[in-house]
């Protein structure tokens, strides 16, 4: 038996909400890992604290708290979760209308492209550490190649499944911010056989739950942690 089944939708989610646990996000404001989380926590209207910390300069009680020494950790009443999809997917499960899809196969695959997502993000630091010529350019090959694999898989427009907001979405958000801040300083190629991902970076970007993970100063942020990388794209910038 269903109790209050005439209650509005809109009033169940507000009594939904108000049993979840306190939750607070331990956070920095470049990582994309963070950046994913807060899409998810924005997009599920979730009360969230946030707590940012300085990653080159780490406080103990983080490091007491934290298995791997990384950003972001979830605080759930007492308890700590760690792993930017595992936190996603927790709160995803504890509020109504998931955003992963509802079949088995289809949600599998997401949790693949997923993955795809975050080997993606270890290749972009490789191509904005290289410290030549020489392995900027292999790393810049093998990034068009990486998002011309992506592209093979965009079918509909405009997210990755079509007109419904995933979870999927929410991790490639971020990703794609680091290609807009390419862009700024030439055009490398990462656009140019991809247009298919390329009309997708501009609907998630232009998505309030992204535009509202990173603070307004973003870019210049980035601009700062790529000149003191001491690579051959910093001597690009300067």
């Amino acid at each position: 038996m269903q109790l209050y089944p005439n209650i509005s939708p809109l009033y169940k989610l507000h009594l939904q909400i108000a049993m979840l646990p306190k939750l607070k996000l331990i956070s920095h404001n470049l990582c994309p890992y963070v950046q994913r989380s807060l899409i998810a926590v924005l997009e599920k209207q979730i009360p969230c604290d946030r707590e940012y910390i300085d990653l080159a300069n780490k406080p103990d009680w983080f490091l007491k708290i934290s298995p791997l020494g990384k950003v972001p950790l979830l605080l759930v009443d007492d308890e700590i979760l760690f792993e930017s999809a595992v936190i996603c997917e927790y709160l995803d499960e504890i509020t109504p209308d998931s955003l992963h899809p509802e079949d088995a196969l289809t949600k599998a695959k997401h949790r693949s492209w997923i993955e795809f997502g975050s080997n993606l993000l270890t290749k972009i630091a490789g191509f904005y550490s290289a410290k030549d010529e020489e392995t900027f350019e292999a790393k810049r090959l093998d990034l068009i190649t990486n998002l011309e694999l992506l592209e093979a898989q965009l079918i509909a427009a405009p997210y990755f499944v079509g007109e419904k907001f995933s979870l999927i979405d929410a991790v490639y958000a971020p990703i794609f911010r680091y290609f807009v801040a390419f862009d700024r300083y030439q055009n490398f190629g990462f656009s140019d056989r991809t247009p298919k991902v390329k009309a997708w970076r501009e609907a998630l970007l232009g998505r309030p739950s992204v535009q509202q993970a990173v603070d307004e100063n973003y870019y210049e942020l980035l601009d700062e942690f790529f000149q003191k990388r001491n690579s051959f794209l910093s001597k690009l910038i300067k």
